[in-house]
């Protein structure tokens, strides 16, 4: 017998929030530890101190025959950004310490076994013309995975589809054949109009179904989460009435190209030291990713009902990056957002680095509007922080850039050798060990525990791998930096970024498409070497970036391929722990990756 596609409606109301307006909390909370002021307070100290150590160190380098205009601009621009380095080492160094030491740096533990939850939860995967096969195998999967966890008589499943009506069509003939069988409810919803795209389409589920249900895991596309770790949140966030959301830490899974496993990699070993130094100063202001999270229904109706901004694009319209101002808004209400780090949450991710540039185009677009948010009345000091370092990630590309060309520039002028910023071995080593340091305790962090070892393949096989992605990494940056800028440029101009459907697979990228995309990588590169017969310092100085801007199309090429990712693999490189572990949550035909 087939079930019925939606259970009854059971409305919540979803005001429209008013940023110009400070609300009543809701809830007092006394969910954060109680050094946290002492916490941030030494993290931004030990920021200001780094990076005023290094400005003390390149300023008697410039004003060794007086300070130009030039010099006060590239002082200017250099101790910010070198602050924004230190501010992540910092971070690092504090994460690092918490894991040798065996310490949770969260306020919230997964325990081992979780206390069965008594309020009903909806899992709400929203899709927007995605490959429904594979959608729904990793469906499939997590309903196995919630049956066996025992807790599919509190757990309801909702796909909330985008999609476009072929699409449409596709995914009701899906879940006609998955739904009978289903160990737990499992339900389908298409909106003719993408209103709002995905914070529109969680808020319709809100108004028209939110009042049945205490919580909801909110979950992307290519989201896997186990019925474990769903269990285990739901019991963490009941015997917790102060807190509205708890953020998971997904793993990246699913990797076949050479690009993604580079990534993959990356994500594995280095992100568990600066997760671990997050958690040690978000407290209870932690923030928000929109996916493998769950939140308090009723807190986030009362709290997250985003209004459409006044005024054009790039700052107006619908909020594009909705996550991090909806846990600005639950903390304006006195709820409790916090972070922890507990395995079984997974996502994938983007297979090229055209697919990676055109994600973070859609993000810059939308931190960059976050920029008008920070006067927001209400908000607390931390979460204008977290929004103005997500904006920050992208305004510094153009900076660098900048930075770049007034070196260049004080480089070709009279007095070029006090305008060598690495002139000074001091500043220079301070760079590199403040760019290094964290992935160098990433390793060291692995290192140090056999099992840990094991799961990347071994102390050589890591080490090798690691010198590979350091590689990688050198020649990525001046192209990531140089498609942010650029992006940048659009953004202020006006140019829109739509939230279109993401590329999950990639049978590799032609050359002519490569060179397409980073033809302005190649000129750009191409222009730097043209400095090296008048200025061969500077050229040296600028190796790095020239090599990595002309070397982007074929860096894009060959990583986007899955022939290489396999051979990477076979050569034991980018080995990381084998994930997911639950046997019945691997979606059905999924081959080991």
């Amino acid at each position: 017998m087939m079930p019925p596609p939606l259970p009854a409606e059971s409305p919540l109301v979803m005001p429209r929030q008013r940023f110009s307006r400070a609300v009543p909390p809701s809830v007092p909370d006394a969910t954060g530890p109680s050094d946290m002021l002492a916490r941030r307070l030494l993290l931004l100290l030990a920021t200001l101190l780094l990076g005023l150590a290094a400005l003390s160190g390149l300023k008697p380098v410039l004003a060794r025959d007086g300070l130009s205009a030039l010099d006060y601009l590239l002082m200017l621009l250099f101790f910010p950004l070198f602050a924004w380095i230190a501010f992540g080492f910092v971070g690092a160094v504090i994460g690092f310490s918490l894991l040798m030491s065996g310490r949770s740096p969260g306020y919230i533990t997964a325990p081992e076994v979780a206390n069965a939850a008594t309020g009903r939860t909806a899992v709400l995967m929203p899709v927007h013309n995605e490959d429904v096969r594979a959608v729904f195998a990793r469906v499939a999967a997590m309903l196995r995975s919630i049956k066996a966890a025992g807790d599919a008589a509190t757990t309801d499943f909702f796909i909330l589809s985008d999609s476009g009506l072929a699409a449409g069509v596709e995914e009701e003939r899906c879940w006609e054949a998955l739904a009978p069988a289903s160990p737990v409810p499992l339900y389908y919803r298409r909106r003719t109009a993408n209103i709002a795209a995905k914070p529109g389409n969680i808020a319709e589920w809100v108004g028209r179904f939110g009042g049945a249900y205490a919580y909801m895991v909110v979950l992307d596309a290519d989201s896997l989460m186990s019925g474990r770790t769903i269990a285990t949140l739901a019991s963490a966030i009941e015997a917790r009435p102060a807190v509205a959301l708890i953020q998971t830490v997904p793993t990246v899974i699913a990797a076949t190209t050479l690009f993604q496993r580079w990534m993959q990699f990356a994500s594995v070993l280095y992100g568990p030291v600066s997760t671990a130094g997050m958690l040690w100063w978000f407290g209870a202001e932690g923030t928000f990713w929109g996916h493998n999270a769950i939140v308090r229904t009723a807190a986030f109706a009362e709290s997250c009902g985003l209004p459409e901004l006044l005024g054009p694009a790039p700052f107006g319209g619908h909020v594009l990056s909705h996550d991090m101002v909806e846990a600005a808004l639950l903390r304006r209400r006195g709820w409790a957002v916090h972070m922890v780090m507990i395995g079984g949450s997974y996502e994938e991710y983007p297979p090229t680095m055209i697919d990676h540039a055109i994600r973070d185009r859609r993000w810059a677009q939308g931190n960059i509007q976050h920029i008008r948010l920070l006067g927001s009345a209400g908000f607390h000091w931390v979460s204008r922080l977290q929004l103005l370092v997500g904006a920050s990630a992208y305004i510094t590309s153009p900076l660098w850039l900048l930075l770049i060309l007034t070196t260049l520039a004080a480089q070709l002028g009279q007095d070029a050798p006090a305008a060598v910023a690495g002139s000074t071995v001091d500043v220079l080593a301070l760079t590199v060990l403040l760019l290094f340091g964290p992935k160098a305790m990433a390793l060291a962090w692995v290192l140090s525990d056999p099992a840990r070892r094991h799961g990347f393949g071994g102390g050589r096989r890591l080490a090798r791998s690691v010198a590979v992605e350091v590689v990688l990494s050198i020649l990525f940056a001046p192209a990531a930096m140089l498609t942010q800028t650029i992006d940048l440029v659009g953004i202020v101009r006006g140019k829109r970024s739509r939230w279109s459907t993401q590329s999950r697979e990639s049978d590799g990228i032609s050359f002519e498409d490569a060179l397409r995309r980073y033809r302005w990588h190649v000129v750009a590169g191409l222009l730097s070497l043209t400095i090296a017969p008048v200025a061969p310092i500077a050229a040296a100085w600028l190796a790095p970036v020239t090599l990595g801007l002309l070397a982007a199309p074929w860096l894009a090429m060959w990583t986007a391929r899955n022939s290489l990712g396999t051979r990477a693999r076979d050569l034991g490189l980018f080995g990381v722990p084998p994930a997911p572990t639950e046997p019945d949550l691997r979606p059905a035909g999924a081959a080991e990756r």
